[in-house]
Parts: structure tokens; C-alpha cells; sequence
């Protein structure tokens, strides 16, 4: 099933039920206005919204309209909660050697999670306005889930069944806040504006065997301007799955339903799959010639973040973001 929101309706905008090929939308009032609250209640709303969806793809149902990209917010436009973890340690190894920072003595036990800003997301199609190309603005190709509610204390075991949706997700960074915001010991404030969402949510079994409960074997790709970035495979090299995210959260308080978790800038071992930001990329300069060559996002840039199934699908359309100032 795929679901997205309409820019209307107020801050959290319309639920829709979308076809599998991304073409058509049908709102759907007598179940759930917004996405927030058919995920409060999902176990009777999932049953009405596959009902609606099955007959969207087969027939068609009344009042369908075709769907402009431009015209849909992030799936959940605002959330309780975003955590987002950082899992891929080959990356965040590289970017904090790059910034002369150390890695924690604990990462290799503990997952590094932050909690983002989630009071606003801009839409797939949206601007990301900043103030200043001199913050250094980056993006980060990544998946995220959208949860039921969880309870305090669960086992990563008990985890994977409150996985409820998943998304791609473009968490803009501002690399030059970083050097600054995180030695404080604090956490990111600054330094993480608002994120982008794919146009769609979906829920795990629309990827069908490539989604084994606990991470998702697939190539997430992006792009800057139509050049390529990277391709890496967003299940392997992961040191920690979502469902030990998800345990690692709660470990001592219970997370609403809507919580999103992602887990950080895709990376492979394999050089081959390229970059999913553009802070590796820079760290491998930095590391072979003792310079980064590669500038942060200007002013005009337009990043893209797209997951492909087997045959060549969109699976939750593409994130396509041009770079603006605020």
C-alpha cells in the first residue's frame, strides 16, 4: 500500500491512497483525514485503506485524480518525534576523522541517534531554503520508518512488528555548523534544518522479499544536478537494523504513533556504490590529496533521492529538492 498527503487541509495535511505506479490518488475521508491519524489507529484503518487501494490499482474507484508531485507534502508534513540514527559506521568514521573528531568510545554498542527537528517537513518537490551558501549545506540520502506505538523497553525481537511504513528521506545538513554545534557536547541544533521525504510512504510488503523485517536490500540513488552520486545498498554494511533502533529508543520511554527513525547517510565498503552525501565524498578527498575539491550545495542545485525495485519501478518516488535562499 502507498500512502501520501495533499498540501491542504491544515498543518498535517490530506490523506490519500496512492496506486502502485504513482499515477492516481483517491482521498479518503471516512477512514482518515491525515496520515498521523490513520497510523494512531492503523490495525482497522490499514484493513479500510488496502481495501481502497487494491480496487485503485485494479479499477479504479470514484474520485480518483491523477497526481501532480508538486502538489503533495511529506507523507506525515509534521511528526511527534524524528530520531535519526547513524548506522553506517564506515561513513561516520570517515566524516568525523575528516572534521578531526574522535569516534565515541560506546559506537560499536550503542547507536549514535539524535533527535531532529519534525514541527515542519518540506514537501518532495519543495525548496531548501537556507540563509547562507557559507553554512555549508549537504544532503543525506537515506530510508526511514514510520512506527506504531511503541512501548517502553522492548527488544529489538519485539521491534520489527511496530514498523509500520517506510519513507526516503533527505536529511539536509549544514556541514560548517557541525564544526562548531556538536564539540559543545550537546547535540545538533543548528546544524540540522528542516528534512524532505519521498512523495510516498509504503508499507513493508509492497517490497516485497527485499524487506526482510529488519532492513531492506536495495540501492537508494541520488544525484546533484543529474550527476550521479551513488547507488549503495541501503541493507548491507548496516552495523545496527532498525529494529534495534526502535529499542535503543525506547529503551526508557515509550515512542507515539508517527515516530520516524532513520538511519543516517547510506554507505557501502564497496568504493563502487559511490556517495550518499556529499561529506564522504569530500572526506575521501581530504584523505588522498589532503583537500576537499568538492563544494557544498549552492544556490540553483537541485538534489534527487530515488529507490528503484527489480524491474525499474519508482517504488516511493523521487525526492527532488532545489537549493534556495531563504
Amino acid at each position: 500500500m502507498k500512502l501520501a498527503s495533499l498540501k491542504q487541509g491544515g498543518r498535517d495535511g490530506t490523506l490519500i491512497v496512492v496506486s502502485r505506479d504513482l499515477r492516481r490518488g483517491v482521498k479518503v475521508p471516512h477512514i482518515a483525514t491525515t496520515l498521523q491519524q490513520a497510523i494512531e489507529q492503523w490495525e482497522s484503518a490499514r484493513i479500510a485503506l488496502d481495501e481502497v487501494y487494491q480496487a485503485l490499482n485494479k479499477s479504479g474507484v470514484p474520485n480518483s485524480f491523477v497526481i501532480d508531485v508538486s502538489e503533495l507534502a511529506s507523507p506525515l508534513p509534521r511528526a511527534f518525534q524524528f530520531l535519526d540514527g547513524s548506522v553506517y559506521l564506515h561513513h561516520m568514521e570517515k566524516a568525523r576523522k575528516a572534521r578531526g573528531a574522535e569516534m565515541p568510545p560506546n559506537y560499536k554498542t550503542d547507536p549514535l541517534m539524535y533527535q531532529g527537528m519534525s514541527d515542519r517537513f518540506i514537501g518532495p518537490r519543495d525548496a531548501m531554503c537556507i540563509p547562507d551558501e557559507s553554512l555549508g549545506l549537504d544532503y543525506e540520502a537515506e530510508l526511514a520508518v514510520v512506527l506504531d506505538d511503541v512501548p517502553m523497553g522492548l527488544t529489538a525481537n519485539e521491534a520489527s512488528g511496530h514498523i509500520k511504513l517506510l519513507m526516503l528521506l533527505n536529511d539536509f545538513t549544514l556541514r560548517t555548523l557541525t564544526r562548531t554545534e556538536l564539540p559543545k557536547g550537546f547535540g545538533f541544533m543548528q546544524a540540522k534544518p528542516t528534512s524532505s521525504f519521498s512523495p510516498v510512504a509504503v508499507t513493508p510488503d509492497e517490497l516485497g522479499d527485499a524487506w526482510d523485517g529488519e532492513k531492506l536490500d536495495l540501492p537508494i540513488r541520488s544525484s546533484i544536478n543529474g550527476e550521479a552520486m551513488g547507488h549503495a545498498n541501503t541493507g548491507k554494511d548496516m552495523f545496527f537494523t532498525y529494529p534495534t533502533l526502535i529499542a535503543h529508543a525506547a529503551r526508557t520511554r515509550s515512542l507515539s504513533a508517527g515516530t520516524i527513525i532513520g538511519a543516517g547517510a547510506v554507505s557501502n565498503l564497496d568504493a563502487s556504490t559511490g556517495y550518499a552525501c556529499l561529506a564522504e565524498k569530500r572526506a575521501d578527498e581530504e584523505l588522498s590529496t589532503g583537500k576537499a575539491t568538492t563544494a557544498w550545495l549552492r544556490f540553483g542545485d537541485s538534489v534527487r533521492i530515488e529507490m528503484l525495485d527489480a524491474q525499474g519501478n519508482t517504488i516511493f518516488g523521487a525526492i527532488d529538492n532545489k537549493v534556495a535562499r531563504g
